[in-house]
């Protein structure tokens, strides 16, 4: 999986690219059905964990091997709460 950053450096928006990343290695991470954007290009979400416990929702687009990060942001509660019990589900 190798990432395309639309904004270079260490960070996205005060997130380090590192912990956007290990979200996207999260075995338990959720991800959600394609949105149609007004450009036409489809857009994803992802709901992750990073190696630090770090809730993360990101919105992205792809091509089957490069990731283009949109957005990423904490998680609001309720997501976490919609993630954890996800994760609850798959685990039972």
């Amino acid at each position: 999986m190798d990432f395309d950053w639309q904004i270079p450096g260490e960070d996205f928006f005060g997130i380090p690219h590192k912990e956007i990343e290990e979200a996207f290695e999260d075995p338990f991470s959720v991800r959600m059905l394609p949105d149609e954007s007004n450009t036409g290009a489809t857009r994803y979400y992802l709901l992750g964990r990073s190696i630090g416990g770090r809730y993360l929702f990101c919105v992205f687009w792809t091509d089957g091997k490069n990731y283009r990060i949109v957005a990423a942001r904490n998680m609001t509660q309720d997501e976490q709460v919609f993630y954890d019990r996800k994760n609850a589900e798959s685990l039972s």
